[in-house]
């Protein structure tokens, strides 16, 4: 059987994680500052990379 993969390339994927941490920040927890500003910075250095 072939093996099917997604494959989204690293603009997308910045845009997404993104996205993803400024919809995180709206929570007051603690926690869910760390993963939406890890995600904010991280999205950004790869969009950043792939240009």
């Amino acid at each position: 059987m072939a093996k099917k993969s997604i494959s989204i390339s690293g603009v997308a994927m910045g845009v997404i994680a993104l996205v993803a941490g400024v919809l995180i920040l709206f929570n007051w927890l603690p926690l869910q500052w760390v993963v939406g500003i890890f995600l904010i910075v991280w999205g950004i250095l790869a969009i950043i990379d792939n240009r």
